[in-house]
């Protein structure tokens, strides 16, 4: 299950930036297992506060996540071992089906065949994805040098 979160509005952006620093503050003054975190729900309730014990690595994922919304920038959150359809990594490359297998025949994109559906692993689509950013920059530093020569030499 992938979920996709919005940009946050500016109070929920001002609310993570807060909550982000009161996360890392706890996380870098404690050597324990786990960290206590009272969470009070309203301030007019009368009951008593509740207390959840959580362990540092899920604080530090929460961190994380609260300093994206700081930024206000979305979120993808994703299984580690998510597998995608040729239909679903087209839409995440934002290219069509077919480019997608041309690019799997090619042996540009890894995938598994599960009966004859393509399957394409989710990490696999991040390391494509990186592949073409790194080949598109190196085009575009010849291209840039290859004008500055035509430049000099007219």
């Amino acid at each position: 299950m992938t979920t996709i979160l919005e940009p946050a509005s500016e109070i929920e952006a001002e609310m993570a930036g807060a909550a982000t620093a009161c996360l890392v503050a706890a996380l870098d003054h404690s050597n324990a297992a786990t960290i206590r975190i009272t969470i009070q729900v309203d301030q007019s309730a009368q009951s008593e506060a509740p207390v959840l014990v959580v362990p540092p690595r899920a604080l530090r994922f929460f961190a994380d996540v609260l300093r994206q919304m700081a930024k206000r920038e979305p979120m993808l959150l994703v299984p580690q071992k998510l597998e995608l359809t040729t239909q679903q990594a087209a839409a995440f490359l934002n290219v069509s089906r077919p480019f997608v297998i041309k690019e799997i025949e090619a042996g540009r994109l890894v995938c598994r065949q599960v009966n004859r559906h393509r399957r394409i692993a989710f990490e696999e689509l991040t390391r494509y994805q990186a592949d073409q950013k790194l080949r598109s920059t190196t085009a575009l530093k010849t291209l840039d040098a290859l004008s500055l020569e035509l430049g000099e030499a007219l």
